[in-house]
C-alpha cells in the first residue's frame, strides 16, 4: 500500500461563539482549492501526518441510540451534523488539526433530576441541541515505517469548552490527551494502535480532574485499490476506581465500516456499537474525506 493510499480523512451556546465557530469552518471551506490523511470512519489516529502544503477536509454525521450524559442526567438518541474536520501539513512530518461539528441534537427519552449539573438545564421540551467541543491538535511523526520496524508519532491535543451544560450535552470544562501513535502495514492490512494518557477537568468541582487512560487499535483491509474494509476499537479507561467525576468515565466503542477512494475524494461509513452502559447501544456514521493543495513551504 502506498504513502497516499494510507492517508484517511458541540440548549444554548453564546450567540458570538457559534457565528465564530461557524465562520471558521466556513472559511475554510471557502479557500480549498486538493492527499489523504487517514482517519474517517475510524477514531484511532494513524501515525502517518497530511503532506506538508495540504489540507485534509473531512465531514460526515453520526447517529446514536442511547446516549447517556451522565453531569446532566439526559439519555436519548443523539444526532451529530454536520461533523468537521481539517488537517494541515505544516511540514514533512507535522500537521495541525481542528475537529468539531456546529449541530448536536438529542431527543430525550429520560431525565435523572438528581443528575449533578441537571439543574442547569435549559430545555425543558423533549429535544435539546448544541454545538460540539472544538479539538485542537498536533501530530508529529518520530519515526517513518520501514520494512524492519512500524512508523511512530506524538499526538497532543486540547478539548475546548464549546458545548454549554446548559444544553446538557457539554461540561464546560477543557481536557488534554497526549498518545503515541504506531502502525504498520503487513501486505494489504495496515494495523495502527494507540496508547496515552488524557487530564479530564472535574464539572463539578473546578480544582480536581481524572486521570485516564486513552487505547485504541484498528485495522485498514485493501480489497482492491479504491475500496478498504476498516474496523476498529477505541476509548478511555478510568482510573479513579470507581470514583469518576460524572462525564469522565470510562468509554468505548467497537466500530466497523468501510471506505472508497477515488481520485482525492474518499467516501466512508460504518456502524458502532458501545462497550459501557454509558455507550450508545448502537449507532451508524457516513461522509467523506478530500485533500488539496492549498500552499508550497519555503
Amino acid at each position: 500500500m502506498t504513502d497516499q493510499s494510507r492517508y484517511s480523512w458541540t440548549a444554548r451556546r453564546r450567540s458570538s461563539a457559534r457565528v465564530t465557530y461557524g465562520l471558521l469552518f466556513v472559511g475554510i471551506f471557502a479557500t480549498a482549492t486538493t492527499a489523504f490523511a487517514q482517519q474517517r470512519p475510524l477514531a484511532t489516529e494513524d501515525p502517518e501526518t497530511v503532506p506538508a502544503g495540504r489540507v485534509l477536509v473531512e465531514g460526515g454525521f453520526d447517529y446514536s441510540r442511547s446516549m447517556e450524559y451522565p453531569a446532566s442526567g439526559l439519555e436519548g438518541n443523539l444526532l451529530r451534523v454536520p461533523l468537521l474536520g481539517v488537517s494541515v501539513g505544516i511540514s514533512s512530518i507535522a500537521e495541525l488539526q481542528l475537529d468539531g461539528g456546529l449541530h448536536n441534537r438529542l431527543a430525550i427519552t429520560s431525565r435523572d433530576p438528581g443528575a449533578p449539573l441537571a439543574g442547569m438545564v435549559t430545555a425543558r421540551g423533549d429535544t435539546t441541541w448544541s454545538i460540539e467541543d472544538l479539538v485542537v491538535g498536533t501530530k508529529i511523526r518520530i519515526l517513518s515505517e520501514q520494512p524492519g520496524r512500524p512508523s511512530f508519532a506524538l499526538r497532543f491535543a486540547t478539548k475546548l469548552p464549546n458545548a454549554s451544560n446548559e444544553s446538557g450535552l457539554g461540561l464546560d470544562t477543557m481536557d488534554f490527551y497526549l498518545t503515541g501513535l504506531l502502525a504498520k502495514t503487513v501486505k494489504s492490512v495496515r494495523v495502527v494502535f494507540n496508547g496515552g494518557l488524557g487530564t479530564l477537568s472535574d464539572p463539578i468541582h473546578g480544582e480536581s480532574q481524572n486521570d485516564v487512560l486513552t487505547l485504541g487499535g484498528s485495522f485498514a483491509r485493501a480489497l482492491t485499490n479504491a475500496f478498504e474494509v476498516v474496523g476498529e476499537v477505541h476509548g478511555r479507561i478510568d482510573t479513579s476506581n470507581g470514583d469518576a467525576p460524572p462525564g469522565t468515565e470510562s468509554r468505548g466503542l467497537f466500530r466497523l465500516g468501510a471506505r472508497y477512494t477515488v481520485g482525492s475524494f474518499r467516501g466512508d461509513a460504518a456502524v458502532f456499537f458501545g462497550l459501557t452502559s454509558r455507550d450508545p447501544s448502537v449507532g451508524v456514521a457516513a461522509g467523506f474525506t478530500y485533500v488539496f493543495n492549498a500552499f508550497t513551504l519555503p
